[in-house]
């Protein structure tokens, strides 16, 4: 812990620099070698797909062995399993999305993938299990119902929070990629769906700088929605160049103000304080070499603790009297020149 926060990343975050245009360009780091770098940029805990720690078409017992497994070398440096997300989306039965598939079986698929991710969740000890709703989608909108799309998407989660009565779901929602269009896109629509839960009070928000940026909206904005409801339980902090694809840039390098934004609402309302972490989602620059490829993790960690420092120096007083005044042109300045060192 740092300044009062919490970190972690996921094993993704370090990779090959494969990418759909071209193959790997460098070695893979093994897992064990991934968590002796978190433990060098001295973080805190490590975000899961539930097939980062182990097989899921394995056994019952086998896979409660290798989650075991995996838990020790985590306890064996200190560190935390922060969640447990099911990676559903690659699989080839759910190429028409999961939960809100027109297939049956994917459907059914989707259930038990997921009770097997809250199992692993809680061996490997954390309850909260991340729902990025990868495909749950349309590529051509007449192809599913969106209303019937909605309450497949209730009944789904439903299903999770019956299964395991301490499990907490957190959404991380994202306007489209891979799919054309997203039935649930941001923060607000998550949230309503969750109202419509059997226990809405286990179901939160993990909220990505570069999905909101993607959906046109302001990731500090996000936050604040989130923060008001109580529901802000996780972020993916990152950059984005504009509305293209999601690029996982470095926190911070694109737009330093943007990033500040974020800082400042999470420093404000004391992200953290029920033990949420700073959770990073970056990709390494495919021209990175192997000895280099976890820069991008350590830079946006120290550009997040930077833009604390400079929130804290923030004159709170001077900033409200401007609002008073309704003198935003002298807000801008003053916070700008402020990331300038001025």
């Amino acid at each position: 812990m740092e300044k009062g926060y919490r970190f972690s990343f996921g094993p993704w975050n370090i990779h090959t620099g494969a990418d759909p245009f071209g193959p790997p360009v460098r070695d893979e780091f093994s897992f064990d070698e991934k968590l002796d770098i978190a433990v060098n940029l001295k973080f805190d805990g490590i975000q899961f797909h539930d097939d980062d720690i182990v097989n899921v078409d394995l056994s019952a017992p086998e896979i409660e062995k290798k989650t075991r497994d995996i838990k020790k070398k985590l306890d064996d440096r200190n560190l935390k399993a922060e969640f447990v997300a099911p990676r559903m989306w690659e699989h080839p039965m759910t190429v028409d999305g999961t939960f809100t598939s027109n297939n049956p079986q994917a459907r059914r698929y989707a259930i038990e993938r997921t009770k097997k991710a809250v199992d692993i969740a809680n061996i490997i000890g954390t309850k909260n299990l991340v729902l990025w709703p990868a495909r749950e989608g349309t590529y051509q909108r007449e192809s599913k119902d969106a209303k019937i799309a909605i309450d497949r998407f209730v009944e789904y989660l439903n299903s999770i929070l019956e299964y395991d009565k301490n499990i907490r779901v957190l959404g991380e929602m994202k306007p489209n990629e891979p799919m054309d269009a997203s039935f649930c896109p941001t923060t607000g629509h998550f949230l309503a769906l969750a109202s419509r839960t059997i226990d809405p009070e286990r179901v939160g928000i993990l909220i990505e700088t570069a999905h909101a940026i993607l959906a046109g909206l302001e990731p500090s904005d996000e936050m604040g929605f989130a923060l008001s409801f109580g529901k802000l339980w996780g972020i993916h902090l990152n950059d984005q160049n504009g509305l293209k694809f999601d690029e996982d840039r470095t926190f911070g390098v694109v737009n330093p103000k943007r990033a500040l934004s974020q800082v400042y609402l999470l420093e404000k309302y004391k992200y953290g304080k029920n033990g949420e972490y700073v959770g990073l989602d970056v990709k390494v620059l495919r021209t990175q070499k192997k000895e280099v490829s976890f820069k991008h993790l350590q830079y946006s960690k120290e550009i997040f603790l930077c833009l604390v420092d400079i929130v804290r120096s923030l004159d709170e007083n001077k900033i409200e009297e401007l609002r008073e005044m309704q003198d935003y042109e002298e807000i801008d300045r003053y916070i700008t020149m402020k990331i300038f060192g001025k």
